[in-house]
């Protein structure tokens, strides 16, 4: 059993927001990466297109996420699935939002100019 504790996450900064990663191939993961993600108040985040699907629950906060165009307001508890190469942007609400994402080994984001980032919180 691996049991990962909350100050044995690895933090990254990016883009003004806060990734927390608890699962990944550097970490001993073979088939999932996962991390708490936390974007403060009004921020508003960077299209990009994920090369894997990804998973994002809402824990705390309100965030908009807007998929291939189309926004959606989302609150605690609620679920987005994001298709792979998808464009893809997360803004945060008047409180900032906590959630965790769930994707598969490999993710890049592909930005805007054609850039590839390979996320270290995802490594």
């Amino acid at each position: 059993m691996s049991v990962v504790r909350a100050d044995r996450a690895v933090l990254f900064e990016a883009h003004g927001s806060r990734f927390h990663s608890y699962v990944a191939p550097s970490r001993g993961s073979r088939q999932l990466c996962a991390w708490r993600l936390e974007v403060p108040a009004g921020l508003r985040g960077v299209p990009h297109r994920p090369t894997r699907e990804e998973v994002l629950l809402v824990l705390t906060g309100e965030l908009t996420a807007t998929v291939d165009g189309s926004p959606a307001t989302l609150g605690p508890g609620d679920v987005l699935v994001v298709p792979a190469g998808s464009e893809f942007a997360v803004d945060a609400g008047p409180v900032g939002c906590t959630a965790w994402v769930t994707t598969s080994p490999g993710l890049e984001a592909v930005l805007p100019d054609g850039t590839r980032l390979a996320p270290p919180w995802a490594a």
